[in-house]
């Protein structure tokens, strides 16, 4: 079985945030980023470069947080070639009580 990793951090914490999920990360595991977070996509990127986390099955983001970012900043993360996919609130539940996962941890720093 996999965890999702419900990844809530800002810049200062995203390091940090990254350090944590990474004591506990399996194979297969997968993350799904709220709020401001996909905004430091290329970041955590890095970050997860630099930690022990591989073999990452998913990484995800909420179509609202994404929404709330300015179209400028969208188009220079370039979102739809980073992520695995934009979810709807209805997506996101159903994904969180998805059989292919036993727990749902969040980190939020």
């Amino acid at each position: 079985m996999a965890t999702l990793y419900q990844l809530h951090s800002t810049m200062d914490t995203l390091r940090r945030s990254t350090e944590e999920m990474s004591h506990t990360w399996r194979t297969g595991d997968s993350i799904l980023l709220l709020g401001a977070t996909p905004a430091f996509i290329d970041w955590l990127n890095a970050y997860l470069n630099d930690s022990d986390i591989d073999g990452i099955a998913g990484i995800y983001a909420l179509a609202d947080d994404i929404a709330q970012l300015t179209t400028n900043t969208t188009g220079k993360l370039n979102l739809e070639t980073k992520l695995t996919a934009v979810l709807t609130d209805a997506e996101w539940v159903n994904l969180t009580q998805s059989s292919q996962f036993d727990k749902v941890v969040t980190i939020a720093l």
